[in-house]
């Protein structure tokens, strides 16, 4: 319920002369005309900014535009220039001229995340961030000539999109193009030299009644007032959780160090402080130096297992105060479920702790050394109970995107875990404390590692493997670890039983239940491999560190895919394992062949299931079906939707696209269906390309990998992923028209013929609409789960 905002008629008059005399005023001398830059300037003048309701421009006006028209491209690690607008503290930090992914550099890089690495304005500028908001003399036309965000704004009104429907090779999309990040003091010739470069970039350009209000709030001087106090009721629950996690005891805080080290990528919230339809209040779990009922005093390490240089952390929540965004988005509520078992798997289940375990990162870096003390069944069972959120960790946690740790997984396969009660005796532990030296991960190499290492690492890896099938072998003697009963089924209720995940080149995706065809390749995952993935990708990876860490992460996590899907292969007669992982690795470089030739899978023992049919792969997938069929969630199944019958089955046509077709669609197609009843909302769908290759572990051969003629599609109910390539505009009187074009695509042209009736492209006049429409129903449907897209893989076919 924004206020209405009014408009000084003497303001604009200045401005537009301003904005006419532009070209004139390139080429001055801003600090003479001015004054010298220091964040000073402008603290001082807006120290006096009235905090009432009634007066919040920014919050009430300015700060809708800016989510939905540059937040979409601005936020997270991957956006341009450093410049992340989704929170007050991003805005006045500015931006930078430096690369986050940068997998080229030789020593890792000073770390840059807002709330952590600096607080203060000054502090930003010494890391040599630069303002897009005036820092000079503060008066209107200073904070318009002055300002990097309203000199960006103004060009694009004065160099709109070109009239085309397709963009010129002027506009780079590429992923890792060459960014131009200038400074106030450079933006003349910038502007230039690139007079198509105004914000937003590549997209259509503000409305003049936006425009109007983002220029006259900068004008005024750019006013942000702070975010209201929490509720009594948050208060509350935070006092409440805190203490328990902070308690004095060994025991307590091992405990919480393990949750913190688990956590700290997530969102938490109060489930039972939701309110309908809205967006709860969501924290970031961090470490503190001080304890519950001080102010935070963050612990800015590089890694939430490096040494806090106190002799005592505190576990704390932090409001997040920044615009959710949904790739960074991971929600995590606390309920007196939850807590519960915490209480159980933590505090009553029967064990000592001795000594607290130290830093040093031959034992933080490894949770199997670190956690020793804390029985296995507890933190399996902490990382099953929301095992989204964990695998979702490595795909939303510290990379935002991350090609090089997701080009080392297929486009499409499910996951399925082992029972936490296979592991809850003394000789699996036992066995699992004795192979902690063969389960080290490089990340105790620090963040400036060398990828000379990697033979050590496959050696342990291979080790590890044939120790474990030894193992099994001999102690589990039934040979239940080979048969359905060995799967967790969720305990009968649990929804994380299963999870698909959905790789789009150099980002990803992961959801609860077995969505989509039966995919090429399966995990089974079991505590020990599901750690490792959290340790490797998420609380080990260093998003600043060197090209040596990056490229050993990725290195190690072939190892742990192969494992993963080495555990699914084995549930298969024997006969078929080597001839399923054959077909897994066409193609294969030396680097695998080097690796097994040790025989890291003997797959030599029997498994434990009867198979009745010639396919005994599509058997195992059923059933394990029928084995979780009880968690088995709905979400999105599109019979979900409130379409007829018949457009549903139009739907499922898009989703059986193959080969040639399905290769000239896009990673992420988002649908916006209007239904032929007009009193039915809009309806939400996600189309998914499936991306084949021979093999997913060549790590610089992504393309000669491909195999086009067997890309497929999947087609879900409600939007899926946070990266989309195109969006349809389609009525459901048409959508037998669209099925049969999309089925019918051989080339290019008719894909662009396809977009020219349907498609809603980056230049389109109506995008801003249209995405204002689709981000509300998202939001509508999914308040707590749904976060601003982003627009940085929008596609220009």
């Amino acid at each position: 319920m924004a206020a209405k905002f009014r408009i000084n008629k003497t303001v604009l008059l200045v401005m537009l002369v301003i904005i006419a005399g532009c070209a004139a005023l390139a080429t001055r001398d801003l600090n003479q005309k001015f004054g010298e830059t220091t964040p000073t300037n402008r603290a001082s003048a807006i120290s006096s900014a009235v905090n009432a309701a009634k007066d919040d421009v920014y919050h009430q006006t300015v700060k809708p535009i800016l989510e939905q028209r540059c937040v979409v491209c601005h936020a997270c690690y991957d956006s341009p220039c450093q410049l992340n607008l989704s929170s007050i503290a991003g805005i006045e930090r500015g931006a930078h001229k430096d690369l986050v992914y940068d997998a080229t550099r030789f020593n890792a890089a000073k770390p840059n995340r807002l709330f952590i690495d600096a607080l203060e304005i000054q502090q930003w500028r010494e890391r040599g961030f630069f303002p897009v908001l005036n820092e000079r003399k503060q008066n209107i036309e200073a904070n318009t000539q002055a300002s990097l965000l309203a000199r960006s704004l103004m060009l694009k009104q004065q160099h709109p999109l070109p009239d085309t429907t397709i963009l010129s090779n002027q506009f780079d999309f590429s992923l890792n193009r060459a960014q131009q990040c200038p400074t106030i003091e450079e933006f003349d010739g910038f502007a230039s030299n690139q007079p198509l470069a105004g914000m937003p970039y590549g997209l259509p350009a503000l409305a003049p009644d936006e425009h109007s209000k983002l220029l006259t709030w900068l004008a005024q001087g750019a006013k942000m007032t702070t975010e209201p106090p929490l509720a009594d009721s948050e208060l509350q629950a935070i006092q409440k959780l805190e203490t328990w996690l902070n308690d004095d005891s060994l025991k307590m805080q091992l405990s919480a160090r393990y949750i913190y080290e688990h956590l700290f990528t997530s969102h938490l919230y109060f489930e039972q402080l939701v309110t309908a339809q809205q967006q709860p209040q969501f924290y970031n779990l961090v470490r503190s130096t001080t304890p519950p009922g001080q102010a935070i005093d963050i612990v800015a390490s590089r890694r939430p297992y490096d040494d806090p240089k106190v002799s005592r952390v505190y576990y704390r929540l932090q409001p997040v105060r920044a615009t959710i965004v949904n790739k960074t988005h991971q929600p995590y509520p606390i309920n007196k479920d939850l807590l519960a078992k915490w209480q159980q798997w933590f505090v009553a289940a029967d064990y000592k702790v001795a000594e607290l375990p130290s830093y040093q990162p031959e034992i933080a870096a490894n949770p199997l050394t670190a956690f020793v003390q804390l029985p296995v069944n507890a933190r399996y069972r902490f990382m099953l109970e929301r095992a989204e959120n964990t695998i979702m960790g490595y795909i939303k946690g510290p990379v935002c995107r991350g090609q090089v740790a997701l080009n080392v997984i297929n486009d499409h396969f499910w996951v399925y875990f082992l029972d936490p009660d296979l592991v809850t005796n003394d000789k699996v532990e036992a066995f699992y404390l004795a192979q902690k030296d063969n389960l080290r991960l490089p990340a105790e190499d620090e963040s400036s590692a060398r990828a000379i290492n990697w033979p050590a690492y496959a050696k342990r890896q291979g080790n590890y493997l044939r120790a474990r099938s030894d193992f099994l072998n001999s102690v589990l003697k039934d040979g239940r670890h080979l048969t359905a009963d060995a799967l967790w089924d969720g305990d009968g209720t649990n929804n994380n039983a299963s999870l698909t995940v959905f790789r789009h080149f150099d980002n990803a995706t992961v959801v609860k239940g077995l969505i989509g065809d039966a995919p090429k390749t399966a995990w089974v995952i079991d505590y020990v491999l599901l750690e490792r993935i959290h340790y490797l990708l998420v609380a080990g990876f260093d998003v600043y560190g060197n090209y040596g860490h990056q490229l050993m992460t990725r290195l190690y996590m072939d190892f742990l895919r192969m494992e993963g899907e080495s555990n699914f292969l084995a549930y298969l007669p024997p006969e078929v394992r080597r001839a399923e992982f054959k077909d897994w690795y066409q193609k294969a470089g030396v680097e695998l062949t080097q690796f097994i030739a040790g025989d890291i899978n003997p797959f030599a023992q029997p498994t434990g299931i009867t198979f009745n049919t010639d396919q005994p792969k599509a058997e195992l997938y059923q059933i394990f079906a029928n084995k979780l069929s009880q968690v088995q969630p709905k979400r999105y199944q599109l019979e979900n939707s409130s379409l007829s019958v018949n457009s549903q089955a139009l739907l499922q046509q898009l989703g059986k696209i193959k080969g040639k077709a399905a290769s000239l669609l896009p990673e992420l197609t988002m649908i916006m269906l209007q239904p032929t009843d007009s009193n039915l909302a809009p309806q939400l769908f996600t189309l998914i390309r499936n991306s084949a290759h021979y093999n997913v572990n060549s790590l610089f051969k992504e393309e000669s990998n491909r195999d086009y003629a067997n890309d497929n599609m999947t087609i879900v109910n409600g939007l899926l992923g946070s990266y989309p390539n195109v969006f349809w505009h389609v009525k459901e009187t048409d959508l037998a028209k669209v099925v049969a074009m999309a089925q019918q695509l051989t080339n290019e042209q008719d894909y662009q013929r396809l977009l020219n009736n349907y498609g809603v492209r980056r230049t389109a006049s109506d995008f801003w609409q249209f995405s204002d429409q689709l981000n509300a129903i998202f939001n509508q449907l999914n308040p707590i789960e749904a976060g601003l897209l982003d627009y940085n893989r929008l596609d220009n076919r």
